[in-house]
């Protein structure tokens, strides 16, 4: 059980952060774990058996505090359980050290994204009726790159749908429950691959994002957002850079 609690703070930290905002789980955890030196395909698979169960009370808790709209999470979760698993499928079969290469890159463009969301952020009550022919789509291309990447669902699909309009604590309650469903699929087809868990990493992403889950459906009501937002996307890009460097 070396570095057991590292893994359990690096999972308390980045399931916090994404029950509030509906993003950064996979992308927290996929930069923290490759700057501990766990290679690309291991640190995926892990986060995504650890997040069968942090995304499943997080879903449970955003329903208590009624954040579910459930035509969003129909058209999440069908699509993004087929993007995921062809996700996980094509990660298996890549080498490894271009991988890194190319999620690194990935994690510094998703933090400038994120910084840009949150300049550009703002509040919207009502959604746009042209939302609805998008979230399929955002659904299978957000899923296809979470699972090669380890993160990328909640950047895709949670900030793009509020950017066209529809409701951010809906949003965040419905990407997360559908998310649930997107990774027991891509799990399936990760250990199906490896053949192996490695528990001592998806135990301790486990244990502090269960604990973490519960108090995230809490927070997406008096947490200001915007600055969660600036503080992820610096965060995840200096990580990145020194993993680079």
């Amino acid at each position: 059980m070396e570095h057991f609690w590292f893994f359990v703070g690096i999972g308390f930290f980045a399931q916090l952060v994404d029950g509030a905002l509906g993003m950064a789980y996979g992308v927290i955890s996929m930069t923290m774990l490759l700057n501990f030196g766990v290679s690309p395909l291991i640190a995926s698979a892990s986060i995504h058996f650890s997040e069968i169960f942090t995304t499943g009370v997080s879903g449970i808790s955003h329903a208590f505090f009624d954040n579910i709209d459930r035509r969003i999470l129909i058209r999440l979760a069908i699509p993004g359980m087929m993007g995921g698993a062809l996700g996980a499928y094509v990660l298996t079969k890549s080498p490894s050290h271009l991988v890194r290469i190319i999620i690194l890159i990935y994690l510094i463009l998703t933090g400038f994204f994120i910084l840009y969301r949150a300049w550009r952020y703002r509040s919207q009550k009502k959604a746009h009726k042209h939302h609805r022919h998008a979230v399929a789509p955002l659904g299978f291309f957000g899923a296809f790159l979470d699972a090669i990447t380890g993160g990328g669902w909640g950047t895709i699909v949670t900030s793009s749908l509020v950017a066209l309009g529809v409701s951010p604590r809906h949003v965040v309650g419905s990407s997360n429950l559908a998310e649930f469903f997107v990774t027991l699929c891509q799990s399936f087809v990760f250990f199906v691959a490896l053949k192996y868990i490695t528990w001592n990493i998806v135990g301790g992403l486990l244990l502090g994002g269960i604990v973490a889950a519960p108090l995230a459906g809490y927070l997406v009501r008096i947490f200001p957002v915007r600055v969660m937002m600036f503080l992820i996307g610096t965060l995840v890009i200096v990580l990145s850079l020194v993993a680079v460097l």
